[in-house]
């Protein structure tokens, strides 16, 4: 069975992909067709576009993933597959121009932006059953769990896809078993303290977090941080939110206009916020 290592841009998937050699290191990037937030280096955007095969003006993410991903690359001495779905704004606009927004209950960004491009690569690339390896550490148990509670009988995640076409030209469906999840951080006891400690001296760039800036996940507190950090990123948020369904927002009960707008009497550091803090996704 081929093996995948499934990248985020984190330090915690980059150690898998630095340790535990596979067959295919696959990473999916959030792209959005919005200039004012546009990655600023000309040539890395082209060669972005390049690997992607498709248009790169900039992602939701923090831009250093960017150089993160090509470090990694040189520092593993091994092939990054980059991989993308629809940009953002394409996922969320609506024929009436208005936006319908992901929720808690409605995670469907995740969804989009980074399983369903690592499942076309699968299809197009592999086409057979994968281990793929996942990166939750030895004190995460519960989302390993989880993630294993979901998978058939068989022990794979399956999903259908379209295989041809029927005598009268819609799409042929067929349900295949495509990947079975394993842990190698929680199988081998790595927490936290040995993924920083293994990067300290290590020639690789990393964002202070990974995947979008504007998570619905991210607590107020820290989101206001980021708008510090990332605000045309932020605006970016705020403003699907103005143009939103029914008036929907990202978080029940307050806009991410408010969020932006509030001061904080205090500042914040990396220190203050946990992983769950940072509405990382897990693929």
């Amino acid at each position: 069975m081929k093996t995948v290592n499934s990248l985020s841009g984190g330090k915690t998937s980059s150690y898998i992909a630095a340790n535990y050699k596979a067959d295919y290191n696959v990473f999916s990037l959030v792209r959005t067709d919005d200039n004012n937030c546009m990655f600023p280096d000309v040539k890395i955007r082209q060669e972005v576009s390049d690997r992607l095969g498709t248009e790169f003006i900039g992602t939701l993410e923090d831009d250093t993933i960017i150089y993160t991903m090509l470090d990694l690359e040189q520092y593993i001495g091994s092939k990054i597959e980059w991989v993308t779905g629809k940009t953002f704004d394409d996922i969320i606009l609506r024929k009436n121009g208005t936006t319908f927004l992901p929720s808690y209950m409605r995670r469907f960004c995740t969804t989009e932006l980074k399983v369903e491009p690592i499942k076309k690569f699968w299809f197009d690339k592999i086409k057979e059953p994968i281990e793929m390896r996942i990166g939750f550490r030895a004190n995460e148990h519960n989302r390993a769990k989880s993630m294993i509670n979901k998978l058939n009988t068989n022990g794979f995640e399956s999903d259908k896809f379209i295989i041809g076409n029927s005598k009268n030209g819609r799409n042929k469906w067929s349900e295949m078993d495509w990947r079975k999840p394993s842990f190698p951080l929680i199988e081998d006891n790595i927490f936290k303290d040995t993924v920083e400690n293994y990067w300290k001296d290590k020639d690789v760039r990393f964002a202070w977090m990974n995947n979008c800036v504007g998570c619905m996940h991210k607590e107020f507190i820290l989101l206001n941080k980021m708008s510090k950090i990332h605000p045309n990123k932020l605006e970016w948020f705020a403003s699907k939110e103005r143009v939103s369904k029914n008036g929907a927002t990202w978080k029940e009960n307050i806009t991410y206009d408010k969020i932006i707008a509030h001061n904080m009497q205090t500042e914040l550091f990396e220190d203050d916020f946990n992983d769950c803090d940072s509405g990382y996704c897990g693929v």
